[in-house]
């Protein structure tokens, strides 16, 4: 309401800092986004403080817009949870967040169950894999959270592991943290329950990309609006052996040894699966896909 009051007087220079900032950050909200040198924000921003701490002392609320300065600057608003939260307990309040235009960035820990209440399963646990609730092994699998956001089309989604590609999973939460709309990135996230030693955590997640169990990818929609594929596979085509990666996991090789025979029927659907899936993510990565996104 400062520049609706007629009482407060400032200089032309300041009223149109103020206006073009109002008009920024309604209709340009992309621009607030860019690198400095890119941004016309940033170049109002630089006239604005100027302008506000010179005139500061001529009326209250101009004084009160210096002492808010820091609103002015670029926010970034991240919701942090586990896939319990996000596969299953929260998934509506999740699917209602990424559903929108606002700019919230979600980054999720996949452990692949509820770990801080004990290891109970959650729709991210694997089939096959045992759990508090799933003793026998899990009869279904995984829902894909990462397939289900690409749906909206508006959503960046991201799948990574610090562990194995640490630059890629930086690059992720830049790109996620730049895109003018709502993300969600899925990270792999060793847990205890998982049944093997926490000190080889980062071999286990190399097995895990290169097995394929979990592959690493970038979903960005700005690059469809330039005519390019928006889905960038990260982690390479599957060489790993899938069996080896689940039976160093107590949580699948417990279920191996109660019942063989069962535990072989879980795993091989869950074999299937990851083989489809990846056949998938290779099919949205190729580069003659490119032409449907004109």
């Amino acid at each position: 309401d400062t520049l609706a009051d007629k009482e407060v007087l400032m200089s032309e220079d300041l009223r149109a800092a103020l206006n073009q900032y109002l008009v920024m950050r309604k209709e340009n909200m992309h621009d607030l986004l860019l690198p400095k040198g890119r941004s016309i924000y940033h170049q109002i921003m630089e006239k604005l403080v100027p302008l506000l701490e010179k005139e500061k002392g001529d009326h209250p609320k101009i004084h009160n817009l210096y002492d808010l300065e820091d609103m002015f600057g670029r926010s970034s608003f991240w919701i942090v949870g586990g896939d319990g939260w996000a596969y299953d307990i929260g998934y509506g309040g999740l699917d209602h967040v990424i559903a929108s235009e606002e700019h919230v960035n979600i980054l999720v820990l996949d452990t692949e169950m509820y770990s801080n209440t004990g290891g109970q399963a959650s729709k991210a646990t694997p089939k096959g894999a045992m759990a508090k609730f799933a003793e026998g092994g899990k009869l279904t699998q995984k829902k894909d959270m990462g397939q289900l956001a690409m749906t909206y089309k508006n959503v960046y989604v991201a799948s990574i592991c610090v562990h194995v590609n640490p630059q890629q999973a930086v690059r992720a939460m830049i790109e996620a943290d730049a895109y003018p709309g709502p993300s969600i990135i899925l990270a792999y996230s060793p847990c205890i329950s998982q049944g093997f030693p926490m000190a080889e955590s980062i071999q286990h997640c190399q097995m895990a990309v290169d097995s394929g169990y979990w592959p690493l990818y970038r979903y960005n929609p700005e690059a469809a609006a330039n005519g390019n594929n928006p889905f960038q596979l990260d982690s390479r085509k599957i060489k790993g052996d899938l069996f080896k990666f689940l039976a160093k996991e107590n949580r699948f090789a417990a279920v191996m040894r109660r019942d063989p025979k069962h535990a072989q029927e879980l795993d091989d659907r869950l074999q299937e699966q990851v083989v489809q899936k990846n056949h998938l993510l290779q099919v949205l990565n190729k580069e003659d896909l490119e032409g449907q996104f004109h």
